[in-house]
């Protein structure tokens, strides 16, 4: 049963900013390696995407320096796949590409996941979900749920002589990608979960120790994680290269609202001006809320 206290339970997560200090190369790395198409082209910002649905938005801020090590922002972006096939081919383009550094796989077994770092250290992960009724669920505190997941061998080489197929490499752009998940790395997890989840809004689908935190709407895995892993104790982000904003969906205004009401109780600050609410977490990442697809494009 949805609560006024949840944030709804079709939440999704919109098109991920990226401030970026070389706009031209980076735009060109994100539609050669992951088959990005250019959705919009400005002089101060490029829309990427799929089939007519942007994913990942670059702002041109040359004149910002890359974030110090440890610092709070985005561990990475995760692009979600809609079949194997289009993932392997993704991973494919990706491995070639001499601006990417491969990171890792793993099964999560909600997921199937690879991992790599763009050519200015932002994280990025490409998977494919399970089928939702595979997943596993164990009973926790207080009626609330976590999800099973791992992190299980996952062969690049056995994967893609498995899924990859011509057709997924040659017509990518007119294939589904989507924002699934954002993952930051953040000072701690419990401050974290008070941000989250009891002010935000999200429900905690898993953890690890107090290490990370896994978040969602509606029963998905996660649409967000934090993590301590390389940041913990860092305080409020400075200005640099990197994340620009991560942007959360729901259905329409009132939830909109609700979520305004429940951050003014929370001692949040924010903007609202009724299609949509901007903020920031305790690191300094920017945050909004909107409704609908109008407003991911160049301003």
């Amino acid at each position: 049963m949805q609560t006024q206290d949840l944030l709804p339970t079709d939440t999704t997560m919109g098109t991920l900013t990226l401030r970026v200090g070389d706009l031209a190369a980076m735009s060109t790395y994100y539609r050669t390696a992951l088959g990005l198409a250019v959705l919009e082209d400005g002089m101060d910002a490029v829309v990427l995407g799929r089939r007519g649905s942007a994913v990942l938005r670059l702002e041109s801020a040359g004149h910002l320096r890359l974030p110090p090590p440890g610092q709070a922002g985005l561990f990475h972006t995760a692009l979600l796949f809609e079949e194997p096939a289009d993932l392997a081919a993704a991973v494919a383009s990706a491995g070639r590409h001499p601006l990417s550094t491969y990171v890792g796989s793993a099964d999560h077994l909600v997921s199937e996941a690879f991992y790599f770092t763009d050519p200015e250290g932002n994280g990025i992960e490409l998977y494919v979900d399970r089928p939702r009724e595979s997943w596993a669920w164990t009973p926790g505190d207080g009626g609330a749920r976590t999800v099973v997941m791992d992190s299980l061998p996952l062969p690049p080489r056995d994967y893609l002589e498995k899924h990859l197929t011509e057709d997924a490499m040659t017509q990518a752009e007119s294939r589904g990608a989507a924002v699934g998940h954002v993952h930051l790395q953040v000072g701690d997890v419990g401050t974290a979960h008070r941000f989250y989840v009891e002010a935000l809004g999200f429900e905690r689908t898993a953890g690890w120790h107090d290490q990370a935190l896994f978040v969602s709407a509606g029963g998905y895995h996660h649409h967000m994680a934090m993590n301590v892993w390389n940041s913990r104790g860092a305080g409020p982000r400075r200005d640099t290269l990197g994340l620009g904003e991560v942007l959360i969906r729901v259905p329409g205004a009132d939830e909109v609202a609700a979520l305004a009401d429940r951050l003014s109780v929370a001692g949040i600050e924010s903007r609202h001006t009724g299609e949509e609410l901007r903020f920031e977490d305790p690191w300094k990442n920017q945050l909004r809320v909107t409704t609908g697809p109008g407003a991911d494009g160049i301003a």
